[in-house]
């Protein structure tokens, strides 16, 4: 007892300090964003502003901006030339060299200045969010905000830990060696991303890149450039702050031209998109063979076991579906119910359904806004459409609230479809869209099918009463992140890598995974005692060989791997005979070519 009592008390005052050093908090420098132009209040949505038509020919050489809830125009950025995208990664290049010689010390001030911000600045953010894609209030704080700060959070707690070397097992052959694994930034970072969560899908990429020592050019979708390009502002103000150069990051737009010049002219691509332009993005990084990541969407299942809690389930399933204002990111598109519960869930679906109201975004009585992409309402109801040719039936449908003069075509109501199966678009196509469509199942060993009989594989999300049932189900699923009795937990959390199989891509962002991706990853190894113990070439097989080189070389594999310590004894008893009477012949007993 005498030996351990001191043990405790340094034990618990160690604990007592370390909470209070948790009550001091951390000297973080604010930082001030000019946002004149993106309030309310700025000239961009009063006296200058005017309702966008968007024109039968594209604009090549600007990128037009505009509230797609009330097609208020928001004005327009170049879209880049392959030379000005090489420009740019070229001054990230130059930055990136002095940056990756910074401190994890440095790299946490950066971290927190930008948590701080987001925390102090959340309606600015949303607000930004929600005019540029037309998803509500609630809808970017869920996506854009608690992404972020868990992202950040976890990154401040783990992430230097998981850059450290990182100390492997050395093996029998060379116990006298050191062996670790060595994480290196890869340089320039190139990422084209989505226009679904234009905050996020910024942050998401960046956080991961600049703590890892890189820097980063982001190409911002052209359907959320103008947050995008406020949102680099953000993040340049934060490098300022901790003494890093504002070119370590950059935020680009432009088409498709723009995104190719990117990828040939960094070290590592991440893509969150289409399958079509992923193919694209990979057949045009084969041309400099730099690493790509894909996240290519998903149909995602989910599925509702008999002995499922029916109430709670169906607000979690409404949320899935209509998450975002209908623009899903890893968002539950198929749903599957056991057909025991099937009529009761669809009631209680229905019931949810009806109570939503779609109307403009920044009023805070609205559940769902806008969608963001243009004409995409058209393609909603064509898929719509399609399921009730083929036998399909609308159960019920969400309303409009009052959208007002300025409104447009932008708008889908949430629907909910039933009697539905694998020969309608709507099962088969990813939706992006408000819609719910629920087919029946009898079995687990159906559903799996069903779940499965898709070409994408992103997510899933299985409910039972029954936990290990559940689990087992999700584990059969050919999918990337599965969630048990819940929804999307995967991606919040942030110490989990994220990404799909199939048609939804491959490699993976987020957690360790993700981090470690941005690295040249290097094997090292090294003398353990050096220099008193090396690596030493025995001499029958120093050139010229010796004839008996093979039985030595043979002797000493089974010393090192049999199968049994007597087989190992015996062989190594061998190598020492070889070697002692290499060690006793005369020269010219070794083979002469």
């Amino acid at each position: 007892m005498a030996f351990w009592w001191p043990l405790l008390v340094l034990g618990f005052a160690y604990s007592i300090c370390r909470f209070l050093l948790m009550l001091i908090p951390p000297n973080v420098p604010s930082i001030d964003v000019d946002t004149s132009d993106v309030l309310d209040e700025g000239n961009q949505t009063q006296d200058n502003s005017f309702i966008y038509i968007p024109r039968r020919i594209r604009q090549t050489d600007k990128v037009q901006c505009y509230e797609p809830a009330t097609m208020k125009y928001l004005g327009f950025f170049p879209a880049l030339t392959p030379d000005e995208v090489k420009e740019r990664v070229s001054q990230a290049r130059k930055a990136q060299k002095i940056w990756a010689k910074s401190s994890f010390k440095q790299r946490r001030q950066f971290l927190r200045i930008l948590l701080k911000y987001i925390i102090e600045n959340q309606d600015l953010i949303c607000e930004i969010s929600s005019r540029d894609t037309g998803k509500t209030m609630v809808d970017a704080s869920l996506g854009e905000i608690m992404t972020t700060c868990e992202k950040i959070t976890w990154l401040l707690s783990e992430g230097e830990r998981w850059l450290k070397p990182e100390y492997r097992c050395s093996g029998r052959s060379m116990l006298h060696k050191t062996a670790k694994v060595e994480f290196y930034p890869l340089g320039v970072i190139g990422a084209i991303v989505s226009w679904n969560y234009p905050f996020h899908n910024i942050f998401n990429p960046m956080l991961a890149a600049v703590f890892s020592g890189n820097g980063i050019v982001i190409k911002v979708s052209e359907h959320a450039s103008w947050s995008g390009c406020f949102y680099l502002r953000i993040i340049q103000s934060a490098l300022a702050a901790v003494g890093a150069s504002e070119n370590l990051v950059d935020v680009i737009t432009g088409f498709a031209e723009t995104g190719e010049a990117l990828v040939s002219s960094v070290d590592k691509i991440i893509f969150v998109g289409s399958p079509g332009v992923g193919k694209m993005i990979m057949k045009k990084a084969s041309e400099t063979l730099i690493p790509v990541t894909l996240e290519l969407g998903g149909k995602d299942a989910f599925i509702v076991c008999e002995d499922a809690d029916v109430p709670h389930v169906a607000q979690v399933a409404v949320r899935a579906a209509l998450q975002s204002s209908g623009q899903n990111c890893a968002g539950a598109e198929r749903f599957y119910v056991h057909r025991d519960i099937y009529n009761s869930f669809v009631a209680a679906v229905v019931k949810i359904v009806k109570s939503v109201m779609a109307g403009p975004p920044l009023v805070r009585k609205f559940d769902m806004g806008a969608m963001c992409m243009p004409d995409h309402t058209e393609k909603l109801h064509g898929l719509v459409n399609d399921a009730i040719e083929k036998g399909a039936e609308i159960a019920g449908r969400g309303s409009f609230g009052n959208l007002g003069t300025d409104a447009v075509d932008q708008f889908f109501p949430p629907t909910v479809l039933i009697n539905v199966d694998h020969t309608m678009l709507i099962m088969q196509e990813e939706t992006f869209g408000p819609i719910m469509p629920i087919m029946k199942f009898d079995n687990d060993e159906e559903v799996i099918m069903l779940a499965n009989d898709s070409k994408y594989g992103l997510g899933c999300a299985v409910f039972s009463g029954n936990q290990r049932r559940a689990k087992k189900i999700a584990s059969r699923i050919q999918c990337g992140v599965a969630a048990i009795n819940d929804f999307a937990s995967t991606y919040m959390c942030q110490s989990l890598p994220f990404g799909g199989v199939k048609h939804s891509g491959f490699g993976r962002f987020a957690g360790i995974e993700g981090l470690r991706a941005c690295c040249l990853v290097k094997s090292v190894v090294e003398d353990r005692w050096w220099p008193y113990v090396k690596t030493i070439i025995p001499k029958p097989i120093q050139y010229p060989v010796a004839d008996d080189a093979f039985e030595l070389q043979k002797s000493l594999v089974d010393a090192l791997y049999g199968l049994n310590i007597w087989e190992r004894l015996r062989a190594f008893i061998s190598v020492i005979k070889t070697l002692t009477e290499q060690t006793s012949r005369p020269s010219t007993t070794r083979r002469k070519d």
